[in-house]
């Protein structure tokens, strides 16, 4: 592991805000929406996670790096996010398991970060002023020259980025005994999705995000799911039209994060920018079918509007937060579609939501009898 010495580093909020620090990772200068993540462990799963893709993350927990980079703990072949801001970040790791360093896989990756800032405090005015954009750079020392470039990073309103994170062409991911085949509409989908297929049977197909419906019904499959993705979904119009031919099909359907709010869209119900959005591994949801709550892992910055969904006569809740109430779970009433907000599929825990991958795979058993 080579040695890192810091440099002074600069992080440039929307308001006008002005933290100033130490640089981790690459030299440079990066801007995005700031967003904070309460998670206590699995950084590195957070990094890679397409749904945080153009976004700078706040780590809340003190210290970041202690534990290393391993291949095993990423979410898709890349880092996504813009750049970092944490408390303490360890140059030095303990894991016997761990590959490097945090700070040479940021060095690699091109990442910047600024650390040794007082992330309590920015986290309380973000969690006040509401999600923003911001700039860090550890190479340009002037304000008001990183004022200009922050005002060139555009807003998350509006914004379609499943193009920028979804599979360039189609792949398979095949299990050793095949109960079920599932199309994967890829929004930005993380791999332990689909290793949740693989343990249940299910030969998975990956299409890219703008794949028409008629494409993936050639393959014939039981199911689709709609994963998880970044950007605003009212912005991405080509998944949401091919939900609404699956539905009209009345195909089973699964939807996560992203593919939650296109079943919203598809259905005429509006989704809409949240003040901070939900990023962590302990938020409290409850299930209303079954009067249940579980400790979910989320990550979004838009929401399912709860008044158009509770009057929709073919959609129903099914979840909700129990922070703020908002929608976390839907379903169809007459066709075989749900979908949900948070991250059944978590990798570093909490694992209490994995009976959703067992729902639809009902589902899919239930739709494989019809015929």
């Amino acid at each position: 592991m080579k040695k890192h010495t810091s440099s002074e580093a600069i992080l440039l909020l929307e308001d006008g805000t002005v933290y100033r620090g130490k640089s981790l990772g690459r030299i440079g200068t990066s801007g995005g929406e700031l967003c904070f993540n309460t998670g206590m462990t699995g950084y590195q799963e957070i990094f890679t996670d397409p749904s945080y893709f153009g976004q700078i993350v706040v780590n809340t927990v003190s210290h970041v790096g202690n534990y290393g980079v391993q291949h095993e703990e990423v979410e898709s072949d890349r880092v996504q996010i813009n750049g970092l801001v944490c408390k303490d970040f360890s140059h030095h790791f303990s894991r016997k398991t761990a590959e490097g360093s945090l700070q040479d896989y940021f060095e690699n990756a091109g990442i910047v970060g600024i650390c040794e800032i007082d992330t309590r405090s920015l986290v309380r005015h973000i969690r006040d002023k509401g999600a923003m954009n911001a700039i860090v750079s550890s190479e340009i020392t002037d304000v008001e020259e990183l004022r200009k470039r922050l005002a060139e990073v555009p807003s998350m309103s509006g914004l379609e980025l499943s193009s920028q994170v979804s599979t360039p062409e189609i792949y398979h991911v095949v299990p050793d005994e095949v109960k079920y085949r599932v199309a994967v509409l890829d929004l930005g989908v993380k791999r332990n999705s689909l290793n949740n297929f693989m343990q249940r049977g299910c030969e998975v197909k990956v299409y890219p995000y703008n794949t028409p419906f008629e494409e993936m019904e050639k393959w014939n499959p039981d199911g689709y799911f709609i994963s998880n993705g970044p950007g605003d979904p009212a912005a991405t119009r080509d998944a949401v039209n091919s939900v609404k031919q699956i539905l009209e099909k009345e195909r089973p359907m699964f939807g996560i994060c992203m593919g939650h709010q296109i079943l919203a869209q598809a259905n005429g119900i509006a989704t809409y920018k949240m003040h901070n959005g939900h990023r962590g591994l302990n938020h409290p949801v409850k299930n209303l079918l079954t009067g249940r709550s579980e400790i979910t892992s989320q990550n979004h910055g838009f929401v399912v509007d709860m008044d158009q969904l509770k009057n929709h006569p073919e959609v129903e809740i099914t979840h909700i937060n129990l922070n703020d109430n908002t929608v976390e779970g839907m379903r169809m009433r007459t066709k075989p579609a749900f979908s949900v907000q948070y991250h059944p599929e978590s990798s570093p825990g909490p694992h209490d939501s994995t009976y959703l991958f067992d729902e639809f795979v009902a589902l899919l058993e239930k739709s494989k009898n019809k015929v």
